[in-house]
């Protein structure tokens, strides 16, 4: 079995920092996204050897910023092309004051059964610096409106390293974060990408941002707040109560097989990795012409799999386990990365139990540098 995300590019108003493939809502094509989205599923399945999609993930973009009478065409017609086991994990994203009863009502009927809120801070004049339109009040009526209608399965998404951010404001959200005892949070540091409203700014020196050492004592001070909470970390940014892990993210951090569905999205399926068209015309100009709106494939040659594995595998606190990479590949751990291994369990940076390879302590707060010594060359 597969699973499937699915993208919703449309938002009431962009994030100063999102470099997701995202347009404004007013004035888009919504109606017909839904229904060439729709065909795109359709003629992808139609060739396809899955019978069953394992977990589906709506994402964006903010997928709740659609109507009411638009969730549901979409929801119902995703539910009529997709084979999905009922009670499976069915996630939709969703911001602060997006959510109506009314929606929830649609939501419920379709399956979804968990819902991953963008809530980022707590903290009023950092939501409004960083161009969001919700307000802690927002968020804690959210959730009452989500308790109203028995959702259990609710992740709640924080960002760390924000403009101005001090250690104070963010130990305050974690503490407002964590009195709903929600079975999962994610914490993400801000990063700075190209073509986003903060990257302009700080080329003009207009912005300036927490420096990297600054944002790993927040990362230290978010972790020791959520395992005292009790939440486990299970891998470098999320955090939950057992049972309630991420099991769609899960597959991207297995190194296993999905479909990408929408536009900008990516999919992996046998060994395939490929990208659709991202800005919307282009997208929906190959599927007016039933053709799949591909715009990079790429397949993986043996290297770039034993790469991804290391790269995706070390993100999960349980790491990669060495019986698992010599079944995948048909070659031992040992052979291939024994030396860098052993040296990287001398620095500090993973630990070697002897079934499983994974990050240390040390290790989690600089994964990006360790990754890249798993780099090969054939």
């Amino acid at each position: 079995m597969t699973s499937a995300y699915i993208h919703i590019p449309f938002c009431k108003h962009i994030c100063y920092y999102c470099d997701f493939n995202k347009v404004f809502l007013e004035d888009q094509p919504v109606e017909s996204y839904i229904d060439l989205l729709l065909r795109e599923i359709e003629l992808t399945m139609k060739s396809s050897k899955t019978q069953t999609i394992e977990t589906i993930y709506i994402g964006g973009g903010t997928p709740t910023s659609l109507s009411a009478k638009q969730l549901e065409r979409l929801l119902k017609g995703i539910r009529n092309l997709l084979t999905f086991v009922e009670g499976n994990e069915f996630t939709i994203e969703a911001n602060p004051g997006d959510l109506t009863a009314k929606k929830l009502s649609i939501i419920k009927e379709y399956g979804i059964n968990r819902i991953s809120l963008g809530v980022q801070t707590f903290d009023d004049e950092l939501l409004r610096k960083i161009g969001r339109r919700h307000t802690a009040k927002d968020v804690v009526q959210t959730l009452d409106i989500l308790q109203s209608k028995d959702f259990k399965n609710i992740s709640l998404d924080l960002i760390y390293a924000l403009p101005d951010q001090t250690i104070k404001s963010l130990k305050e959200t974690l503490k407002i974060a964590l009195t709903f005892a929600l079975p999962h949070y994610s914490l993400y540091s801000l990063i700075l990408e190209d073509h986003t409203i903060f990257m302009n700014q700080v080329k003009a020196d207009k912005l300036k941002l927490p420096n990297e050492d600054f944002a790993a004592d927040m990362f230290k001070v978010a972790m020791d707040y959520m395992r005292k909470s009790g939440l486990k970390q299970y891998e470098i940014a999320n955090f939950a109560t057992f049972g309630f892990e991420s099991k769609h993210n899960l597959k991207y951090w297995n190194n296993e097989h999905y479909y990408g569905f929408g536009a900008g999205a990516a999919g992996y399926i046998d060994n395939l990795r490929y990208k659709n068209h991202g800005p919307i015309q282009h997208y929906l100009a190959s599927l007016k012409r039933f053709k799949l709106p591909l715009v990079e494939r790429k397949k993986l040659s043996l290297q770039n799999q034993i790469e991804e594995e290391m790269f995706l595998g070390l993100r999960k606190m349980c790491g990669v386990s060495k019986q698992h990479f010599l079944e995948k590949f048909g070659i031992s751990f040992e052979k291939i990365y024994g030396k860098v291994s052993r040296q990287l369990v001398e620095q500090g940076l993973l630990c070697d139990n002897g079934e499983n390879i994974a990050l240390s302590k040390q290790g989690v707060l600089i994964g990006n540098i360790v990754f890249e010594k798993f780099l090969l060359d054939f």
